[in-house]
């Protein structure tokens, strides 16, 4: 019963931690028509940012501060808005695949600085020893994976409430509007590009701090943990959900998340060992199969975009 329960709450940990980035998504997409193909990347800025800032001191690495956890987190979300500034400021007069094409290369070009920048990142071999908040207090079982979980969802839901306002706000019927049509908000003395550049950077640090929530839970991070199939795997959580929907991009998390699981799960019971590393393709194939049906049953997903009624309706 124990063991049930740990792998229950270890999985609720992992989906609510999707489920911060793919709301960090949903703020680009659903909300604005950014085509940031670039999760990976922010996710792993968070990650890296994290760890530099709570590991222990290595005269091989940089940093090893050993600062508390929620500096870590604090860090995360400044350096992945730093980042995401410097990339959105050059990037976002693009539009739709440049934007797109643009946001990949980033993604591929932060992978290969963590491959290779040892001195930073510590290459292959990653970065280890990330402190686990009240490991030592709670012990390593069950009761820490609860106690994290608790915390995780704690900061899902703060930060929910935070894109519902935004989007429910003035601010967030510009940014509708500039997604249907961005000249007719420009005609309205709205300047779009600042309003894009809001949005993604607001979306990226909700990537970045869901890389460092992923990096104290797991106590370690390398790059192939931010391979392109993580951003595969944020998008077809949000598409499936509802884009433009933040409870749909929610539910869409957990449940790709669940199928994702319970699907490798099956794989390891059926296929044979020496077979297994092939059959992981397998799940990518059964998430795009997933991903078609829904686009044609149900093309805006579990649960649609709403209209969006507010009482400050008219103003901004």
């Amino acid at each position: 019963m124990e063991s049930a329960l740990s792998y229950l709450a270890f999985f609720l940990v992992f989906a609510s931690i999707f489920a911060i980035a793919t709301l960090g998504l949903n703020l680009q997409w659903g909300a604005t028509g950014l085509f940031n193909v670039g999760v990976a990347g922010f996710f792993s800025v968070g990650a890296y940012a994290s760890a530099i800032l709570t590991t222990p001191p290595d005269p091989e690495r940089l940093g090893g501060f050993a600062l508390p956890v929620a500096v870590g987190w604090l860090g995360a979300v400044v350096a992945s808005g730093i980042v995401a500034w410097a990339v959105g400021a050059a990037a976002l007069r693009l539009r739709h695949d440049y934007l797109a094409i643009t946001t990949f290369g980033v993604a591929v070009v932060i992978q290969l600085v963590a491959l290779n920048a040892q001195w930073i990142t510590g290459g292959p071999f990653g970065r280890q020893s990330i402190p686990r908040p009240l490991v030592a207090e709670i012990g390593a079982g069950l009761l820490w994976n609860l106690f994290y979980l608790a915390v995780v969802l704690a900061i899902l839901a703060a930060l929910y409430w935070a894109f519902e306002t935004l989007v429910r706000s003035p601010w967030g019927r510009v940014l509708r509007a500039i997604r249907e049509d961005e000249g007719a908000a420009e005609s309205l003395g709205k300047r779009a590009m600042a309003f894009r550049l809001q949005a993604f950077v607001l979306g990226c640090m909700a990537m970045g701090l869901a890389g460092a929530l992923y990096a104290h839970f797991v106590g370690f991070v390398a790059p192939e943990d931010f391979l392109p199939i993580l951003t595969f795997q944020i998008w077809v959580m949000l598409i499936i959900g509802g884009s433009g929907n933040n409870r749909g991009a929610i539910l869409g998390a957990y449940a790709v998340w669940a199928i994702w699981s319970v699907s490798g799960g099956l794989l390891r019971e059926i296929v044979p060992q020496a077979e297994q590393a092939r059959a992981a393709a397998l799940q990518v194939v059964l998430i795009g199969v997933l991903l078609a049906a829904i686009l044609l049953l149900r093309p805006r997903g579990l649960i649609g975009e709403e209209r969006v009624v507010s009482r400050h309706a008219g103003q901004g």
